[in-house]
């Protein structure tokens, strides 16, 4: 339900209307700016939450990329040794949540492995109660209180470590997962959908907008993992057992996230330097009816490239 006038706090107390009147809350922030819409939602354990908004008379920042040009210039050779601050790229997974192109991994909280034994008694418990009774209504608020510890917990590491990199970078890079058709895996669908990355995509998102920072997404189908981020050669195949690789031409031996993280980051700044939303080598390349796209036509012939071809 929402209250969009007349509400107001009073020091622990939230005013909504004549009606209602005042209502004990416990505030985690002050407001800066007038207050428009008070949303009041209850949560399945039985918690009422009021979500605020508020106009702080502030204009939303212009997106920059102020600060990606040097990183870019830096990355002409493609070293990872000479990569600048201002840039970032972040390959997710299900080991190490997130790992970033400066060499930084982030564990995997796996916050619903922590809760399971809980969450499996108080459920075995629910099982057991008669349909109807008041018993079976207390055991199921107490099952969806331990979802909604679950998802506390989640969104908690989620707004941390989007902070963190949005207060740190100027430009964020991450790879287009389709988490819809990866959760379709029912061996690896549980472990995908308690990491939350269209999560955590929408907070770091909305977060750089916020500050005037440059969010960008680089398509899934770019070979970040399997391409050598020092001399751009792409191996074959790549399986997913494989954790470290060394590249046959360059000879460097790769992290294979780290490897992928530092690709797209890359990737993320030639779209920007040729300001466009397509990929700068290889175009949006995908297989269609085993043929491959004519879009490969229109591959940059870029020195270092896997598809450079010399001429004459």
């Amino acid at each position: 339900m929402s209250y969009p006038a007349n509400v107001k706090f009073e020091g622990d107390y939230l005013k909504l209307n004549r009606k209602i009147g005042k209502v004990y809350c416990r505030s985690h922030r002050d407001f800066e700016g007038t207050i428009k819409t008070v949303t009041i939602s209850k949560n399945s354990d039985g918690k009422y939450y009021a979500s605020v908004t508020v106009d702080d008379g502030l204009e939303k920042p212009e997106t920059s990329t102020e600060g990606a040009e040097c990183t870019a210039a830096c990355d002409s050779d493609f070293k990872s040794e000479s990569v600048g601050g201002k840039a970032i790229g972040i390959d997710l997974g299900l080991t190490d949540f997130a790992v970033t192109s400066d060499g930084s991994k982030f564990d995997n909280p796996r916050h619903l492995a922590k809760h399971q034994q809980n969450l499996k008694r108080k459920q075995q418990k629910l099982s057991r109660k008669q349909k109807g009774s008041n018993t079976r209504d207390k055991a199921r608020r107490l099952v969806a209180k331990v979802h909604s510890k679950i998802s506390r917990c989640r969104e908690d590491f989620l707004h941390k470590l989007s902070r963190k990199i949005v207060n740190e970078k100027q430009v964020i890079a991450v790879e287009n997962l389709n988490v819809k058709g990866m959760v379709k895996n029912h061996k690896l669908a549980k472990a995908i959908s308690d990491c939350g990355w269209g999560m955590f995509c929408t907070m770091v998102k909305y977060k750089a907008e916020n500050e005037g920072k440059t969010y960008i997404e680089v398509d899934r189908f770019f070979p970040s993992s399997k391409t050598c981020h020092v001399c751009l050669n792409q191996v074959e195949s790549l399986p997913l057992d494989i954790r470290n690789w060394t590249c046959e031409h360059c000879q460097t031996t790769h992290d294979r996230d780290i490897n992928a993280s530092i690709n797209i980051r890359n990737e993320a700044l030639r779209i920007i330097s040729l300001g466009t939303s397509e990929t700068a080598n290889g175009g949006n390349v995908r297989r269609l009816g085993g043929k491959i796209s004519c879009l490969l036509d229109a591959t940059p012939n870029e020195i270092g490239s896997p598809n450079y071809i010399a001429c004459n």
